[in-house]
């Protein structure tokens, strides 16, 4: 889709439909607010589409020229933006149109947000298999987050899923005052990964399940991951627990919300149980509450679902990871004898 030599993209839509999805990158600037599209549609259906134009120009003519006096004001005469609205019709025309009587070289999206993201879902089906990926596994705790943030830096290519989902993948992994994206913009924000990955070197992806949190992986991305050559991160027990206590530190200071999220295991493994570790969280005995929780829930679950769903993953190479320090080394030694032997 033909949308990024230009300068600014303009969303002409409403803010709610903005922070449902937009292209990324795109600047809001709605023609309508939400209650003036919503009075605009109900004047067109319980009076006339007459009265409903004209109240709609009036504002969409007063907005635009908020817009013009505030965020567009600096641009120069040869700016050259974008707009779009839901489908490249009246809102994004009519905005179009004034831009273009000020001098610039404003235009539209042709078929508008509708044809973007059927250009979405286009993609997600078909760039995932131009990609090489290298699955990285191991079991909560083992610290895969913190070794492509090091992967990242010693200069591999990385695609961090949880990153993107706003969410670390377990039970517990929602994060703290941070909602995750909706399953439109993830996957908006996840094409545009895409896009930048180089197809000549491998690209390093942490081994997840079908959803992370609430949304769901795109099936051709979770299906390359599958078939994909794995890679096991091995890290001792008291480093796993000392990095899952750093990472869910806002559990100890919050034990409701904590207790809430084991209540969702006891389907799993019965209220005795679930108990137990309630009551090791009670009595701040955290090290040994996160041991049990790895040994008791974590592990079971990462070897019945990798297992059965990695097949690549018996034959995985294993990467020791030296402590909590133990990060930066590794990845640096394993990228490159990886990127030696794909240059090869």
């Amino acid at each position: 889709m033909k949308y990024k030599h230009y300068d600014t993209i303009i969303d002409a839509r409403t803010p709610a439909e903005y922070a449902l999805d937009h292209i990324p990158g795109a600047v809001s600037a709605p023609v309508l607010n939400d209650a003036e599209r919503a009075e605009v549609g109900t004047l067109y259906k319980q009076v006339s589409p007459f009265e409903a134009k004209k109240l709609g120009a009036s504002l969409i003519a007063k907005n635009v020229s908020r817009h013009i006096e505030s965020i567009f004001r600096d641009r120069p005469p040869a700016w050259t933006p974008l707009v779009y609205c839901w489908r490249g019709g009246k809102r994004s025309g009519a905005m179009a149109h004034i831009l273009r009587e000020v001098g610039w070289q404003a235009e539209t999206l042709p078929g508008g947000y509708r044809a973007y993201r059927r250009w979405v879902v286009e993609q997600l089906a078909t760039l995932p298999g131009e990609l090489e990926f290298i699955v990285v596994h191991g079991p909560t705790g083992s610290g895969k987050s913190r070794f492509l943030a090091a992967l990242s830096r010693a200069g591999a290519r990385v695609l961090d899923l949880e990153t993107l989902a706003a969410h670390r993948g377990s039970v517990l992994g929602g994060l703290p005052n941070e909602q995750q994206p909706t399953q439109k913009w993830f996957e908006s924000l996840l094409l545009a990964e895409l896009e930048k990955l180089d197809r000549r070197a491998p690209v390093y992806v942490e081994g997840e399940s079908k959803k992370i949190g609430e949304l769901q992986v795109p099936e051709a991305l979770m299906a390359r991951m599958r078939a994909s050559r794995c890679i096991v991160l091995q890290t001792d027990l008291d480093t796993r627990v000392t990095l899952l206590l750093d990472e869910y530190r806002h559990f100890l200071a919050d034990r409701a919300a904590l207790e809430a999220q084991l209540d969702c295991l006891t389907a799993l493994h019965g209220k005795e149980k679930i108990s137990q570790w309630k009551a090791l969280a009670a009595n701040g005995e955290w090290r040994e509450f996160v041991a049990r929780l790895l040994r008791e829930h974590y592990d079971p679950a990462y070897q019945r679902s990798s297992s059965r769903n990695f097949p690549e993953l018996a034959n995985a190479p294993v990467v020791r990871i030296a402590g909590a320090d133990g990060f930066e080394q590794a990845a640096a030694e394993l990228n490159s004898v990886l990127s030696t032997e794909f240059s090869r």
